[in-house]
């Protein structure tokens, strides 16, 4: 517990005037994601409507709404508490702390007590730097604390400084619960378990007959006699087992079925000569633009097999073969062949290109050139690979691996920060790195040195300190891009870190915010600054609905007119597949919708020469590509 401190006027507006952050989501608005999601707002920035102090019917002239925020301004404010209950919920809040202040979070609290902490388990909100309180900010009072991370040494503090507003989301169900620091995972627990207990017992809580023992209570904020302010108060209800309602207007008719059923991979096994189980990986499906109306399906060990796009087709033939130089193994899934694209002019000159991990050097990508054999189109000829560039990374994980031509006619190519988590160094908003980034490179000319050149209107060229071969920067793992065939848009979908995927719609230059930002939401201790310029994502949804996303393109066929238009995604770990309609004119979402899937985690998307798009997973029976049909 801090020492006691009065406000004056003056400080309440230093509170107000010394902050920079951005406003991730808009002061005291829903996004349409968190619409559709199931949030709702606990505080509208207007009134104190929803609120009452502890143990009263109405709420004291301490607390006041100003500029949009909730603050508790004045001496007797008092404990103030939600006029509803809740039992499971997911709970994002933002606070800004005066300099040594002090507050704090509760739930499940009841009015039987002499105190809102007697019954509910408080959250602590505080001033690290120079507050009293051995309980730093985010951490469970006397019960759960976060413990250092990969490559930590030190508990992590994700808190921003007094003055600027921090962020946290907290899960509280029996399923499990969760709070996080600016996106920054802190602890995890499971409230009335043995450890629960154990610790309980341990704590000053031990003789408080009801701490924690309520299933369902009032949430609290706490008056520490020190000024603080609230604001984006924000609440989704949630089933006992955790699982967040689908953010969708509707569902399509349409149902998955498998693509080319009879289809068999050339030479492979399901089977290793160990007798290990080994899975066909197809990582991407495309087709040549050549008018050949052939797919090329690329399997994550290192091959590339071509086949007639004819759902009866029976038979596939290697088209390349990098096992030998392909580095893949299961338990380091990002690696290996990712990305493949062909060139625009591949009927005439017969180039196409490759992004996978190599051999020759731990963690290491590369992007090569190719071209197909002279005595056989139908076969790449491996002798011909030109070595474009090469990226080393420090860990295995977060690689990205598209690469796609755009309408102008260069490649781009999509890479992950590095890998592990957090972004440990930086990668994403470092210009001089590579890493984190789209890139965007003239495969057709070669400056000195390099065997590509460097485009004269990207947008760092001539910035010393920036790589020139970056479009645009600040993405954790983009998986995957695609550009809309119809308008040239360039698709992202971005892999989150603990909370939140996001879609953008990527433009030369831009921010997209990792790791200052995760989708909309800050992350992290470091505000971004003043003149940072973050664009937002056009989509994102949260961990309870997916964990994993996965990004396909617009559809432009016209097999399935219920997707005409619509951006194609899925989520990896739960196997959910939606359609996002889209105004680009209007830069709004006008709907999200779910297709029903077979609820396999999906890898990757495809598309042939007539628009048609498929979709891929991990499949022991080789046959891993589906695709859409009417219900």
């Amino acid at each position: 517990m801090s020492v006691s401190r009065w406000w004056s006027a003056a400080a309440i507006a230093t509170l107000f005037g010394t902050s920079t952050l951005p406003l991730f989501a808009g002061e005291n608005e829903l996004t349409e994601s968190e619409k559709r999601g199931g949030w709702k707002l606990l505080f509208d920035g207007k009134t104190t409507d929803g609120w009452r102090n502890y143990k009263k019917d109405n709420i004291s002239e301490g607390w006041k709404v100003q500029d949009g925020t909730l603050v508790r301004a004045d001496k007797g404010a008092g404990d103030i508490v939600t006029k509803d209950e809740y039992g499971s919920f997911e709970l994002s809040i933002e606070y800004k702390i005066t300099e040594a202040g002090n507050s704090g979070i509760m739930f499940h609290v009841s009015e039987d007590g002499g105190a809102p902490w007697h019954s509910g388990p408080e959250i602590q909100v505080q001033d690290n730097v120079k507050g009293h309180d051995p309980q730093k900010a985010g951490w469970l009072y006397q019960l759960y604390e976060p413990k250092p991370g990969f490559m930590e040494k030190t508990q992590p503090d994700a808190t921003r400084p007094a003055g600027e507003w921090n962020q946290m989301q907290i899960r509280i169900t029996p399923a499990g619960s969760e709070i996080n620091m600016n996106g920054v995972r802190y602890v995890t627990f499971t409230k009335g378990n043995k450890d629960w207990d154990d610790r309980v017992a341990k704590s000053k809580f031990a003789k408080m007959e009801k701490f924690g023992k309520n299933t369902k209570g009032h949430l609290c904020l706490q008056d520490h006699n020190d000024v603080v302010a609230y604001r984006n108060i924000k609440i989704r209800e949630l089933p006992d087992n955790g699982i967040a309602k689908d953010p969708v207007d509707g569902k399509l008719p349409l149902v998955s079925e498998k693509a080319f059923p009879n289809l068999k991979w050339a030479g492979w096994e399901p089977e290793t000569e160990s007798g290990q189980i080994r899975p066909f990986r197809t990582i991407f499906l495309m087709h040549s633009g050549d008018g050949t109306n052939r797919l090329f399906a690329g399997e994550q060990w290192g091959q590339v097999f071509a086949f007639k796009n004819d759902q009866a087709a029976t038979d596939s033939h290697v088209f390349l073969d990098l096992r030998k130089k392909v580095q893949y193994a299961d338990n380091m899934n990002e690696e290996g062949l990712l990305g493949m694209a062909f060139h625009p002019k591949f009927k005439t000159n017969g180039e196409f290109f490759i992004y996978y991990s190599t051999k020759d050097a731990e963690h290491t990508t590369v992007v090569s050139r190719f071209k197909v054999s002279k005595d056989d189109p139908n076969k790449a000829d491996p002798a011909s690979e030109e070595e474009l560039i090469r990226f080393p990374q420090p860990f295995w994980n977060h690689k990205g691996g598209t690469i796609a031509f755009g309408p102008d006619g260069m490649l781009y190519i999509a890479l992950g920060d590095g890998g592990a988590g957090n972004d440990p160094f930086g990668n994403g908003q470092n210009l001089s790195k590579q890493l984190g980034k789209i890139l965007r490179i003239d495969v057709d000319h070669k400056d000195a040195g390099k065997a590509y050149a460097i485009p004269k209107d990207n947008p760092f060229v001539g910035n010393k300190d920036a790589a020139p071969e970056i479009y645009a920067y600040g993405f954790r793992n983009p998986w995957r891009i695609a550009f809309d065939s119809k308008t040239g848009t360039l698709w992202c979908s971005d892999v989150g870190q603990n909370l939140w995927e996001e879609i953008d719609l990527v433009e030369k230059g831009g921010n997209y915010g990792w790791n200052f930002r995760e989708g909309l939401h800050p992350f992290g201790a470091k505000t971004p600054p003043a003149d940072a310029k973050l664009l937002d994502p056009i989509w994102e949804y949260d961990h309870q609905v997916g964990k994993s996303i996965t990004g396909g393109n617009v559809y432009r066929g016209s097999r399935i007119k219920e997707l005409a238009g619509k951006y194609v995604y899925a989520d990896y770990v739960t196997g959910k597949v939606w359609a996002l309609d889209y105004d680009e004119e209007k830069k709004a979402v006008k709907g999200n919708y779910s297709i029903p899937s077979n609820g396999l985690p999906i890898m990757s998307f495809g598309e042939d020469e007539q628009g048609d798009m498929y979709f891929m997973g991990v499949a022991p029976d080789g046959h891993g590509i589906y695709r859409f049909k009417a219900e």
